[in-house]
């Protein structure tokens, strides 16, 4: 299990197969932090937190209740024009599927789908933004042998997030991402 110094653990594994991905569980930690955060803003209604010693107030984090819904955010995220004018990816359409079982949303890179787990009980915890962009991020990879959660992986998936969800979200990861150890580039 990889734990960031807040103490959230995630299991460890290389789904990358010959592709190095050490930071896969940094990753994972923060982004728990991270959706935590924005859980307990949902449900208490507090939408501005102390990070770091400064006041950040928390945009809103949309949620999907369907593939078909994640597939229109998707494809609006990619026809966005300073995402197709940074990364030539965003061209290439993204198909969004149900995933089945509940561990984990990913992305194919060889087909260009993204699946999503549906409900685990009463939840739909991957049917989020923060957790569709992590994918979209993904996609927008220009290299194909780069790790799937190294450096250049964060810092696009960072720039997402400032250009969509806003720039404090982006600072509550970078902060969340630099207090567990994972790396830009």
């Amino acid at each position: 299990m990889g734990r960031c110094p807040i103490g959230q653990a995630v299991p460890q594994g290389d789904s990358a197969g010959t592709r190095r991905d050490s930071q896969r569980a940094k990753v994972y930690d923060g982004e728990q932090l991270v959706r935590g955060v924005f859980d307990r803003a949902d449900k208490f209604g507090h939408r501005t937190i102390d990070v770091y010693g400064s006041q950040l107030t928390l945009p809103m984090e949309r949620r999907f209740a369907a593939v078909e819904s994640v597939q229109i955010y998707v494809d609006k995220v990619l026809a966005l024009n300073w995402v197709r004018a940074q990364w030539e990816r965003a061209a290439v359409a993204v198909r969004v599927r149900a995933r089945g079982g509940a561990a984990a949303a990913h992305y194919e890179p060889a087909t260009a789908v993204l699946a999503v787990p549906l409900h685990t009980g009463s939840t739909a915890w991957a049917l989020r933004e923060l957790v569709v962009l992590h994918e979209i991020a993904h996609h927008l990879s220009p290299d194909l042998e780069e790790a799937p959660h190294g450096p250049e992986f964060c810092t696009r998936y960072v720039e997402l997030v400032d250009g969509v969800i806003g720039a404090e979200a982006a600072l509550l990861i970078r902060a969340s991402f630099a207090g567990c150890g994972v790396r830009f580039g």
